[in-house]
């Protein structure tokens, strides 16, 4: 695998510019690792409390997925949906001239959303850190070193990356992965059938028609399905949120340095049996300018393709980021060129290209792979199936989920000779969740001053809930108030007072029951 770019200038991994500052010890009350929105919404919420904040963003934007791409956001049920994250998407509908709330929005208005709360509360916000140390003492985090030899000392840190990496550095306790069913009893775990982006028509799946031995095409495994419910370590599979357009001034679909047909024998053969399915999540953000997601039994998330991410360090994950790359712009390009695809096929994908006005310094790529599950931190609560069947009930809810969970497949392997596609899951939830204050600290041996706003402690398949960008913003402003009290009231993350959080939290327009109290 390589890490040439397969696109002119987009790269996962950025160094820092030549004309850096010399390296720096850099003093805040609160460091939020990771500018995803949850780390935006974390790091807004302490300044608005009189806190020196400091946001280290991985690369050179704000917003995570919310400004890369997911341009038509998944809700739930619109009324959990408070606080910052409810101003922000009023704050959407106030630019588009729209009622609020607006739930689509394009990523450049996102980020522009974003880069103004956090200048009006002046938090200082440094790009191009990537961690690479973490320094602990009786217990507490006392810097973080980035490489490009910053180090940042703080009085509460914020893990807001959607990998947990400062927690990990913390050696606070984690999983990745999927648990078995019988690990918290919930039938959803582990291994299971796929019904919903699956294959609809038989598929022969060797190189050679017909022939085991010439061995299987590109994308399918040859693991066995196992046993239902069996747990391991795959994640839900990546894919890029790409904004594309009909308009007259779309970009056509590039092909990618290292662009290799063969690796879409399988979708050729899938059109040749009579179903072409990609363009079903095509969904129109605004005007001429749609949200392409990942639709079908084989589309734009590369299954499979990810289960080094969550633990992998920086040059690993820029191969994976690359193969993503190379894998979903030569999947647009194929289908729009390939000779051996129905004419009806090319000119479908024709109709539309990137969007000229989005990532103009990526190719008008999306600059964010969405990592839809990395690390989760294992805490004194885990949120399970049971929380969202409304079997549990968390006593310190800091913000609510209310999405069905929502798992992508994990795996494309061999049933009967045929290729089928493992692990999805799509089931609603029987009530809101709430997410417990002790899903977002570690146990109070591992970690007194650290806070995670994304790789929070929730298994596999809540967390397929969970992960919604509407719930990681609630996540991350409800962290930013806890790291305002830890610091007032001179306490451990895990002391903080639920009573005294609670509050501050409905004052600030937090929903944090359901129904909703008066």
């Amino acid at each position: 695998m390589t890490t040439a770019p397969a696109l002119p200038g987009l790269h996962h991994y950025l160094p820092a510019p030549s004309e850096a500052a010399a390296p720096q010890v850099r003093e805040a009350d609160v460091v939020v690792y990771g500018a995803t929105s949850g780390g935006v919404t974390a790091a807004v919420r302490a300044a608005r409390a009189g806190l020196n904040v400091v946001l280290l963003a991985y690369g050179d934007h704000l917003g995570g997925m919310t400004a890369s791409g997911l341009g038509t956001t998944d809700v739930g049920r619109a009324a959990t949906v408070g606080g910052l994250a409810r101003r922000f998407y009023d704050r959407v509908a106030a630019v588009y001239q729209a009622p609020p709330p607006h739930w689509d929005v394009e990523a450049r208005i996102a980020e522009e959303i974003f880069d103004g709360w956090l200048t009006a509360v002046g938090v200082r916000v440094h790009r191009r850190q990537r961690l690479t140390s973490v320094r602990r003492e009786s217990g507490r985090i006392v810097e973080l070193g980035t490489d490009d030899g910053n180090r940042y000392r703080a009085a509460v840190y914020v893990d807001a990356s959607y990998e947990g990496d400062l927690m990990a550095g913390a050696g606070v306790r984690y999983t990745v992965g999927r648990e078995a069913s019988a690990t918290y009893g919930e039938p959803l775990a582990g291994v299971q059938h796929s019904v919903n982006h699956q294959f609809e028509r038989p598929v022969d799946p060797y190189v050679l028609p017909g022939r085991p031995e010439s061995g299987l095409l590109p994308g399918i495994s040859a693991d066995a399905y196992g046993t239902v419910g069996d747990g391991d370590r795959r994640v839900q599979a990546y894919n890029f949120r790409l904004h594309v357009t009909t308009s007259p001034r779309r970009i056509p679909f590039p092909r990618p340095e290292g662009y290799d047909p063969g690796r879409y024998e399988l979708l050729r053969r899938y059109i040749d049996a009579g179903v072409f399915e990609l363009y079903g999540r095509t969904t129109r953000v605004r005007g001429d300018v749609f949200d392409m997601n990942n639709h079908g039994a084989f589309s734009s998330d590369h299954i499979g393709a990810n289960y080094d991410w969550p633990e992998a360090d920086h040059a690993r994950r820029e191969e994976i980021f690359q193969d993503h790359v190379r894998y979903q712009a030569g999947l647009l390009f194929f289908l729009a060129n390939d000779p051996r695809l129905p004419t009806a096929v090319r000119d479908a994908t024709r109709e539309y290209g990137l969007a000229p006005t989005e990532f103009t310094d990526t190719a008008h790529w999306p600059h964010q792979l969405y990592i839809r599950e990395a690390r989760r931190m294992i805490a004194d609560y885990v949120i399970t199936q049971h929380d969202g069947t409304g079997r549990t009930r968390a006593a310190d809810p800091i913000a609510l989920a209310s999405y069905v969970m929502d798992s992508h497949n994990t795996r494309r392997v061999l049933v009967d000779g045929h290729p089928r596609n493992e692990g999805n899951v799509q089931h609603p939830l029987t009530v809101p969740l709430g997410i417990p204050y002790r899903s977002v600290v570690p146990r109070a041996a591992e970690c007194a001053n650290l806070l995670v706003a994304s790789a929070i402690s929730a298994s596999h398949v809540a967390f397929a809930s969970v992960r919604m960008e509407p719930v990681l913003m609630m996540v991350g402003e409800a962290v930013g108030a806890a790291a305002a009290l830890s610091i007032a009231d001179k306490v451990a993350v895990q002391e903080v007072d639920y009573e005294a959080l609670r509050k501050d939290l409905l004052r600030s327009g937090a929903i944090l029951t359901w129904p909703p109290s008066v």
